[in-house]
């Protein structure tokens, strides 16, 4: 059965896309980098530098979430907008990337996934059908169906049993979200690993059963570049051209670039916090590594011509000094830098598809990153 489409396709440049995803809580421009606030918050950033830096749109995690402070309670202090601050659009992921990340702490079965939670060993069942009432009670915007991914490489009897097990949940996730209210949206998610025909196979079968939108899923988990951008290749011309598709957990301004030019409109990844927090900036020549002691002396800010405060005000040999210090600020300027840097490239991306150069612009983003950061004269 076909559910209400609440995309706009806007634009293509090839397959490039840019388009418009409207929300309950507000419209989401595409291509989107969701920034990462897995237990409600962004790690060492406020909400308004999120919003000022740009993003339209930020992801939850149900599996967190649920386990603290607990669904119930969001649900009962008004859901996840009111209860953060953040009043936009938010994206739950569904708990499934822990059914992986938490191997030892859990038992799978057909019926679900049983964890150990990592707070107190308390035992925790998630189902398909109560990740979607989580999800739910916590109120996001988009859900995710529950799903089941696998590192690779691995075999490929592993990685078929978990497309399947993903599938048959897709359908029991997708009936399960039934009664949500009108405007909120579900997308299911592709499996398959790095093999070919069972990412065909999952895709296919998600169109048949009938989502808002369409995610892969199971990428960036230690496969090559190349490995991810072919089975993006493999599922993309698969979905349907008027829902949104979204790569989860991806990741690095190249990839998403890449991933963009293969028809990809929605991302999430916690690296440009995590790598913030860990003294790396993301710039227009590539990236910075603030720990290094050649930024010791350089008065030099990360980019001067950057619209973000901080990128084009603070000294390097500032930065530097915070970084190696260990100050809390250092994490937190250079954590809104890459969120601001990552919401930048998603504009410029927005605005080429628009204007037709988008291939133009790609060569001359990746030209800018190769020649990389230019030595103080």
């Amino acid at each position: 059965m076909s559910l209400p489409n609440h995309f706009d396709l806007i634009a293509t440049d090839g397959t490039a896309r840019t388009g418009k995803l409207t929300t309950p809580h507000g419209e989401v421009r595409t291509p989107a980098f969701m920034p990462v606030g897995t237990a409600g918050a962004m790690k060492g950033v406020h909400w308004r530098e999120v919003r000022d830096a740009g993003a339209d749109i930020v992801l939850g995690n149900t599996y967190h979430l649920m386990l603290r402070p607990g669904a119930e309670r969001i649900a009962e202090l008004g859901g996840l907008q009111n209860f953060t601050g953040w009043r936009g659009p938010m994206l739950t992921d569904s708990g499934g990337f822990q059914v992986m990340s938490l191997a030892q702490l859990r038992k799978l079965s057909e019926r679900a996934v049983t964890f150990r939670s990592h707070i107190d060993g308390m035992k925790v069942e998630l189902s398909p059908e109560r990740s979607i009432e989580v999800q739910r009670l916590l109120g996001s915007d988009i859900a995710m169906q529950l799903d089941e991914c696998v590192r690779l490489p691995s075999e490929r009897a592993d990685i078929e049993r978990a497309m399947q097990l993903s599938s048959r949940w897709g359908e029991r996730s997708r009936r399960a979200f039934e009664s949500a209210p009108a405007g909120y949206m579900l997308f299911g998610i592709a499996q398959g690993g790095d093999v070919p025909e069972l990412r065909q196979t999952s895709a296919r079968g998600l169109v048949e059963i009938g989502f808002h939108g369409y995610a892969i899923g199971g990428l960036a988990v230690g496969e090559p570049q190349a490995v991810m951008l072919a089975m993006i290749e493999e599922v993309a011309p698969i979905l349907p051209k008027d829902r949104p598709r979204y790569l989860m957990g991806v990741g690095t301004p190249e990839d998403i670039l890449e991933a963009v030019a293969r028809g990809i409109d929605m991302f999430d990844c916690v690296m440009p916090t995590r790598n913030g927090r860990h003294g790396v900036a993301f710039t227009r020549f590539g990236q910075i590594n603030l720990r290094n002691a050649r930024h010791a002396d350089d008065p030099r800010p990360l980019d001067e011509e950057s619209p973000w405060p901080a990128t084009r005000s603070c000294a390097r040999a500032y930065l530097h000094h915070l970084v190696k210090s260990g100050e809390t600020l250092g994490a937190m300027l250079l954590s809104e830098i890459n969120i601001a840097y990552y919401q930048r490239l998603m504009q410029d991306i927005r605005d080429a598809v628009s204007n037709g150069t988008f291939e133009s612009f790609r060569e001359r983003t990746r030209a800018e990153w190769a020649r990389g950061d230019i030595a103080p004269r």
